[in-house]
C-alpha cells in the first residue's frame, strides 16, 4: 500500500487548521476584488474563502484535486470542480486567478503558471500567497531526524514546492506576466490543536508508513525535537510559516 498520497478531511481540516483561511484577508485585500467579477479561487479547498468573496459580489468558480474538498465548497453554494491546478482547462474567462495556501502543494509550477495565463482574460491579475523558501524548516527538519533513527522514508518529510521569489518571479515573467508585488513573509503562526494537530492534517502520510505501535513514539520523538524552537512556557505550539505573497499582471 502507497503512504505517499496526502489525504483530506475537511472536518479534520476545520478543526485542525481553520487559521488556514482566517489568515488569508490580506490575499484578499490584495486581490482588490470588484463585484461583477469573474474569479477564480485555485485551490480552494472547503470554499471558506470563496464564500467571502460571493459575498463582495464576485462570481467564483472554485477548483481543487479533493473530492471531499469540491463537496464542501459545493455545500456552501459554491460553483466547485474537481480539477488538478496543474492542468487547468479554461480559456480567457477570468478577470482573476486568487490562490490561498494551496499552490505549494503543486510541484509543478510551471503547468500552473501556464494554466493561469490561459485562464485569464487579457490583462488579469494573479493573486496569490503559499509557502515560500524556509516555510516549514524547522518541522522538516525534525520529520527527517525522526525518519532516521526509525527507518522511515524521508521523502514522506517534505512533498512541498517552496520557491525564493527570485525563482517565482522567473517563472511569471517567463509566462507573460509582469509582477507588481512580491515578498517573503515570515509569520509564525500558532496552531490551535497543538504540533500533534498539524502533523497529522499535513504529514499524514510520513505517519501512515510506521505500524501503529512505532507511530506514536514517531509522534513524539517529532515533538520533542522541535519543542524548544516552536513551544512557548505556556504551552502553545506555532509553525514556523514563512509565506510567498504576490500580484502579478498578465501583460
Amino acid at each position: 500500500m502507497s503512504h505517499s498520497k496526502q489525504s483530506w478531511s475537511p472536518d479534520g481540516y476545520s478543526r485542525h487548521a481553520r487559521f488556514v483561511s482566517e489568515l488569508g484577508a490580506p490575499v484578499v485585500e490584495l486581490l482588490a476584488p470588484e463585484a461583477g467579477e469573474r474569479i477564480l479561487d485555485l485551490g480552494c479547498g472547503d470554499g471558506d474563502l470563496s464564500v467571502k468573496l460571493l459575498q463582495m459580489g464576485v462570481e467564483v468558480v472554485g477548483v481543487d484535486s479533493s473530492p471531499d474538498f469540491i463537496a464542501a465548497a459545493c455545500a456552501k453554494g459554491i460553483d466547485a470542480r474537481l480539477m488538478d491546478g496543474q492542468d487547468l482547462t479554461f480559456d480567457g474567462e477570468f478577470h482573476a486567478v486568487f490562490s490561498n495556501a494551496a499552490l505549494h502543494w503543486m510541484t509543478r509550477p510551471s503547468d500552473v503558471i501556464a494554466g493561469v495565463a490561459r485562464a485569464l482574460r487579457p490583462g488579469g491579475r494573479f493573486v496569490a500567497e503559499f509557502g515560500g523558501h524556509g516555510n516549514v524548516a524547522a518541522i522538516v527538519t525534525a520529520i527527517r531526524a525522526v525518519a532516521r533513527i526509525h527507518g522511515g522514508d524521508e521523502k514522506l518529510a517534505h512533498p512541498w514546492y517552496f520557491p525564493t521569489t527570485d525563482e517565482y518571479a522567473g517563472l511569471l515573467e517567463a509566462a507573460g506576466f509582469a509582477v507588481e508585488e512580491m515578498a517573503l513573509i515570515p509569520r509564525p503562526t500558532p496552531l490551535p490543536t497543538g504540533l500533534a494537530g498539524w502533523l497529522e492534517t499535513f504529514r499524514q502520510p510520513f505517519f501512515d508508513q510506521y505500524p501503529d505501535d512505532v507511530r506514536a513514539r514517531v509522534l513524539t520523538d517529532v515533538e520533542e525535537l522541535l519543542r524548544p524552537a516552536l513551544c512557548d512556557d505556556a504551552g502553545q505550539w506555532s509553525a514556523d510559516y514563512v509565506r510567498l505573497r504576490l500580484r502579478a499582471r498578465l501583460t
